[in-house]
């Protein structure tokens, strides 16, 4: 193909990414403002494709008093985030719509607990692993759709000062774990090979199932392994936000081999004879 052809071709193609390819740090300055009064107010919850993290679901279950399989079986669908099967969830829309099923005629019906990918919105967020580095660097790009009239908005102020706006520090925090368990499957590639059944099914329950976490983890095979003292085994069930960073530290270990969680001395012997006597 001729390189003139290969140009045509591209001026035809109906589309363009409305990411800025621009890597923004922390402290460079954006423009954009959001508020009720702006023509395309809630227009962005009127499409959405948007990822559902684990914290929140946690905020969001708390907030409906619910358990996290009801939430995630009524507000949720499932989708496979690589080509392993890794299980994701993603906010359901209203029936025969692309609309958020939170989205109400005032506006966010959640706002105070809604999702990561809400807070960010229209600034993007990505976690890089570096080749050769051991350390995740947090990486941040504008975006900039058709409808959004927020970037015309006569304001301007830094990442920083638009996360903190934004309340996704917060949020990063409780879910950073989470993501460098993403992270370092993906960047291990075929040399950790495709995950068993069961290591899907504990990166499910971990994720998106605190409840069952917290039955999994009183369990006698559980405590068999793991040698925690009654005192922090109570603070875990009492605090759901501590748990879930053991849920993470918990994939972390039986995923990756990241020792974090002391196991108990004869805990090998224990199953040993127990697979003997079955």
């Amino acid at each position: 193909m001729a390189a003139d052809d290969l140009t045509k071709i591209k001026e035809e193609i109906p589309y363009s990414s409305p990411v800025q390819p621009v890597e923004l740090m922390l402290d460079d300055e954006i423009q954009f403002h959001c508020h009720k009064g702006i023509a395309c107010f809630n227009a962005c919850c009127k499409n959405i494709d948007i990822q559902i993290t684990p914290y929140d679901i946690l905020r969001l279950k708390q907030r409906f008093g619910l358990s996290s399989s009801e939430f995630v079986a009524r507000y949720t669908t499932p989708f496979a985030m690589d080509f392993h099967n890794m299980p994701g969830l993603k906010m359901n829309t209203k029936p025969g719509t692309s609309e958020c099923v939170f989205l109400a005629e005032e506006g966010c019906s959640v706002y105070q607990d809604r999702p990561a990918a809400c807070r960010y919105y229209a600034l993007g967020s990505m976690g890089v692993r570096k080749k050769d580095s051991a350390a995740v660097e947090d990486i941040f790009f504008m975006v900039k759709e058709k409808h959004c009239l927020g970037h015309e908005e006569p304001r301007t102020l830094t990442v920083r000062e638009y996360r903190e706006e934004q309340g996704c520090d917060d949020y990063d925090d409780h879910n950073r774990a989470w993501r460098d368990v993403i992270l370092k499957k993906r960047s291990s590639g075929p040399t950790v090979g495709a995950p068993s059944e069961r290591s899907l099914q504990l990166f499910d329950m971990c994720s998106y199932d605190i409840d069952s976490f917290r039955e999994f983890i009183q369990t006698d095979g559980f405590e068999e392994v793991f040698d925690i003292d009654d005192e922090a085994r109570g603070k875990l069930l009492d605090n759901e936000e501590e748990l879930l960073q053991f849920a993470f530290r918990f994939l972390k270990q039986v995923l990756f081999g990241e020792m974090s969680i002391p196991v108990k001395d004869d805990a090998k012997d224990k199953r040993m004879a127990r697979r003997r006597e079955s």
